[in-house]
This record gives C-alpha cells, structure tokens and sequence, in this order.
C-alpha cells in the first residue's frame, strides 16, 4: 500500500543556470533481498586493473539476488547499463554483468553521459547514450550517440534549434528519433504570483530523422498545457521568481515515447502528469494525473514527479514515480497502472516498493524486461533493483560512487574491435577484453616462443579482469575462448591481439 502523502511546498532549486535564450539546457510477497547500507563518501574507492590501467569503475555491491542462490545465474542473464555522471572513479558509459563486474567502461572527460541502453537502428542493435554538458539542475545540453555491437560510433542525432537534453532518446521503426528540448519564453505570470514580464521554460518534443537531421514533427509544451496546471510556486522561497535568470519551468517534460497507435506519451515532472498526443495534430487527446487528469486516480493510483512513462504490450502503463521533489509521499516506487479510458478511470496493477524506503527526488526509470521482470534504476540515489512481474524484489544493487540517471538490463552481444590486454608482474599474468561478452574463459599459454608455448592454465572469466600465475618464460600469452571453447582473439604483451578477432 502507498503511504499517505506528506504536505511540503513544491519548488525547483538551481534554474539560475538556464541562462541561454535559447535553451538545450539540462535535466505480493516479502522481499528477497537485504538492503545494502550506504557507505561513508571517505571509503568509496574504485576498481583498477593491472591489463588496464587507464581504467576504473565503481564498486557494485549486489545483494538478495534468489536467483543467485537457487544457482540459477541464466534467470538474471542480460548485463546492465548504467551511466554514472556524479563523482568518481568514472564519468561515462558502463556495462557490467549480473555480478556488477565491469563489461565495457567507457570513461569520458569534460562532459558527461546519460540514458545508456539498447536500441534498434535499421535493423541492428545499437547502443545509444546522451553525452554533454549540465547547465543547470535538471538541464543538459548535448546530443545523443548510437554506436554498433563493436563500439564504433555509427551516427549522432541532436535536436534543431537549441541541443537536445539528456532525459532521453527513443528510436523509432522509421528510422527517426524522439527527442527533447528546451526554450526560453517570456509570458505574463502574474496569476501565479510572479511578474507581468515573466520568463518560463519551454519544453519542446522534435521528432529527428537520425539520416539527415530533419525535424519530421514538433510539439511544444506551452501551447497545449496551460501553465497553471504547473506543481511549481513562484515565491522567494523557491529561488523560483519568473525571471529570465530564474525562470518558472512549469512542465519538465522527461520522457517521450510511442503509445500502441504511434501516438506519443508525454511525461511531464512538474505537472505531475502524462499526456497522449496526436503524432498529426499536436492536440492532446487525454491526460493522467495531476490536477488536469482525464482520469478518477481510483485507490493509490495517484503519482507525483514521475518519470519514465511507457505503454506495455498488455495495455498498462508503467512509469517511475518518486514521490518527492520536494517529498508528498515516503518512498519511491515503480509503478504499473491499469487505464480504463471508457470509463475515465485508472487503478494500480502493481507497485514495485523498495527494500528500505528510498526516496528518490530526481530523475529513475522503470523498464519492463522481455522475460516479464521489472528493472528499476531509482536516479539520483545510486540503487538498481530487479523485481518478478508480481512485485517480487529479485535483486538489489548500489554503486558505491556516483549515480547513474537510468538503469537497463538488456540483451547485448559486444564485439570489440580493439585486442585484449594483457600484463605480467611478478609471476602473474593479467587480461582483460573491454566491451567483449562472449568471453566465457580464458587460456594462459608460455613458452620459449609462440610456436613452442604450452597451456599452463585455464579459467573461468572471473570478471572484467582475470589473472592465473604463469611461468618465467620469454612468451607469455592468453586466448579468449567462448562458451563453447573456441578462441576469439590472442592477447600477448606489449604485441595487442594476433589470430582473427570475431570471425
């Protein structure tokens, strides 16, 4: 059950950043798992690697996942993909496995990454990730970057206008891509308590074609939502006063994505609400939520700050609901909602609650896995959590540094063009494949020379970086094999890869 709302002011602290005229500016059953404590700032530390030096990820503590102790590791499968952007040891994509062990860590410097997951472009698999720089809480300028299974940049789509923000990029079948921005707009606030020359946010959907960089559909927020539907108070308390320094942003759209008919659902933070619009008119058709909602929120239906708004294949929907920024309810929860649109009504299906109570004021996401189960990334708290269809918790998880804005656990084969690496220090040899998936062991051979060297040793991949003692011999080498014992590439010291890499 929901807890009951708490009363607080509604206000959004650090828009003196949005300082562009023109914005792209920034952003049934018990549980199984035991929550996994916060750590002191002082003792986060992060992982190093002797085959890599110039890399490093955060520590991942992973915890109550049955899976794990049933021995059933295929029933988590899939890698997960997260983006840390606050503090060390990495600013940058990062993949990591069932485990938290890093799979592909893709360190960036002066700018930074938001919303890594899986997408399909023309056919293919893809990764695609928001990469650029925050103006403001809540803002990002930049633009957003597909890359193939070997992590070779393939195309980069942004929005015209103003740079597209980082709350997210959906790919759609036709080869265009769904987008956000923001503007800058002067308009009379003085029904709301704020100045007759006031300045407001506008948020603005642009639907890309990825090939050429053509805007194909438009959709501005102020001219289909009234401002007064805003949750946001002008006021000195708020650091919100309507100007141009401090602008009032009344909607904060924070996803767009396609509804069954391929008209678009809209999730606006700061209006508390969802919206459908028509992908010809622009009109919007219905909204959930907030104080202009087409719908009766029957029960504990009601969300509020959310995001991350997704129709499902069983006609639900299902969004990210904080709860708090500033707090009305005690925790935050994924949430799956029923809609009855006859009858103008909408009833919880299933919450997917916490293991401990985490609020989280910002940012999360809720995606729902092929296999049924429901991955949540909760956002500006350092969490990602699995849980059964029926909001049974799976498996918890904390990085231990930095936050990641969006969590996905998705099916993903990488084939890294560049080599394995290798290093020998001291009677142990060091290797590591940045990016690759299929490596399921790998084989250490030494010897006078690459003709005469011998198996000394093979074993499991035992995370991103595995090691076995080796002989002092003047060849040392180690063959990435797959689950079915082929080799995928050789790495040898200070040579790079030999042999055929991904044949």
């Amino acid at each position: 059950m929901k807890p009951p709302r708490i009363a607080a002011r509604a206000g959004v602290v650090g828009l003196a950043l949005l300082m562009l005229a023109v914005a792209g500016d920034e952003s049934e059953t018990a549980p199984t798992s035991v929550p996994v404590a916060s750590p002191e700032p002082a003792t986060v530390a992060g992982r190093t690697f002797m085959s890599r030096p110039d890399l490093s990820a955060p520590l991942i503590q992973v915890a109550g996942s049955r899976a794990s102790r049933q021995g059933d590791r295929a029933a988590l499968g899939d890698p997960v993909f997260l983006a840390p952007k606050d503090g060390g040891p990495i600013t940058g994509p990062l993949i990591v496995d069932a485990d938290g062990e890093p799979v592909w860590i893709h360190p960036l410097e002066d700018t930074r990454a938001y919303d890594l997951r899986v997408q399909e472009y023309e056919g293919e698999p893809v990764l695609t990730w928001w990469r650029g720089q925050n103006l403001g809480i809540g803002y990002g300028f930049g633009d957003y970057v597909i890359m193939d299974r070997s992590y070779r940049v393939i195309a980069k789509v942004t929005t015209r206008g103003s740079s597209a923000d980082h709350h997210g990029m959906t790919l759609t079948d036709d080869g265009t891509a769904l987008l956000i921005t923001y503007r800058k707009v002067p308009r009379d606030l003085t029904a709301l308590g704020g100045p007759e020359d006031g300045w407001v946010v506008d948020c603005v959907v642009q639907e890309i074609d990825v090939a050429t960089g053509k805007v194909v559909f438009s959709w501005s927020g102020i001219d289909h939502v009234p401002i007064a539907d805003t949750k946001i108070r002008i006021g000195p308390y708020t650091q919100v006063d309507g100007t141009f320094g401090f602008p009032l942003d009344y909607l904060h759209v924070n996803s767009v994505t396609e509804d069954d008919d391929g008209s678009l659902l809209i999730s606006a933070r700061n209006t508390h609400a969802v919206y459908r619009v028509d992908r010809e008119t622009g009109e919007v058709d219905w909204v959930l939520g907030g104080s202009a909602s087409d719908f009766r929120m029957l029960g504990n239906a009601e969300f509020a700050w959310q995001h991350d708004a997704q129709r499902q294949p069983d006609g639900t929907i299902t969004l990210f609901d904080n709860e708090a920024g500033p707090a009305v309810g005690e925790q935050s929860r994924g949430l799956r909602l029923d809609l009855d649109v006859a009858a103008r009504t909408a009833r919880v299906v299933t919450e997917y609650l916490p293991p401990d109570g985490r609020l989280s004021s910002s940012q999360g996401n809720l995606y729902v896995r092929d296999n049924g189960n429901v991955f949540i990334g909760w956002g500006g708290l350092p969490f990602y959590s699995e849980y059964a269809r029926d909001g049974e918790l799976l498996l918890d998880a904390q990085l231990l540094g930095g936050a990641s804005y969006r969590a996905f656990r998705m099916p993903w084969i990488g084939e890294p063009t560049e080599p394995p690496a290798l290093a020998v220090d001291d009677g142990t040899a060091y290797v590591s494949w940045n990016g690759a998936t299929e490596v399921a062991a790998w084989r250490f051979l030494a010897g006078a020379d690459a003709a005469s060297a011998k198996v000394v040793a093979t074993t499991p991949r035992t995370g991103f970086e595995t090691s076995a003692p080796v002989p002092d011999e003047p060849y040392v080498a180690v063959q990435a094999l797959d689950a079915d014992g082929r080799v995928l590439a050789t790495a040898e010291p200070g040579m790079g890869a030999s042999g055929t890499i991904w044949p």
